[in-house]
């Protein structure tokens, strides 16, 4: 017999969390790993729209980490027999973000404005998972508040958002689409 996808064990509003225990599906740890989740779901989608090799690799790679700081966020702090079945944070992934980071800034004009979401399908697409990036770090900073957190998951959001910036920018250099810089006059700027 197959399982099912369907449990009907949050029909009344509550969820479990990964080491027993059942929470509120409003709970700042469930609005915390939902955040994540829907930015893995939106890097998914930019994928779509993402033509060139290494962004895409890394962007998976991203979706990658993202499930392992679900299961971390996911976990509450005692539940020790499932904290060591954890998959371990990347540790390493803030410095490699950092390489990627300048490497696409190298191929940019500098930045004198602010810029505007938008321009090639991707470039637009990165520019939602970079808001939605932040969300998700609001509300792991909010869950930190009143629930231990691992200070690496937030430097790893603060990261993948600074990240998707310089993706989204980087994907409209490679589409030939100018960003577009913000004027205080509301009159369209383009950058180049």
């Amino acid at each position: 017999m197959t399982q099912k996808i369907y449990t009907r064990t949050g029909d009344a509003g509550q969820t479990g969390l990964f080491g027993g225990g059942r929470v509120a599906k409003s709970h700042p740890r469930v609005e915390a790993y939902g955040a994540v989740d829907e930015l893995n779901a939106h890097l998914g989608l930019a994928l779509c729209s993402i033509g060139g090799l290494p962004l895409r690799s890394r962007l998976a790679t991203l979706q990658s980490d993202l499930f392992a700081l679900g299961a971390h966020l996911a976990t509450p702090t005692g539940t020790t027999r499932s904290r060591e079945r954890l998959p371990e944070l990347p540790a390493d992934r803030v410095a490699e973000i950092e390489t990627w980071v300048d490497e696409m800034e190298a191929g940019l004009e500098p930045l004198r404005s602010f810029i505007l979401p938008g321009g090639a399908p991707g470039a637009a697409a990165l520019h939602v998972c970079r808001t939605v990036c932040r969300r998700a770090e609001r509300r792991v900073v909010a869950l930190a508040a009143s629930d231990p957190v691992d200070p690496m998951i937030v430097r790893l959001l603060n990261r993948i958002s600074d990240f998707l910036f310089v993706a989204a920018r980087a994907e409209n250099r490679a589409a030939g689409v100018d960003d577009h810089q913000w004027n205080p006059s509301g009159r369209s700027v383009r950058e180049r």
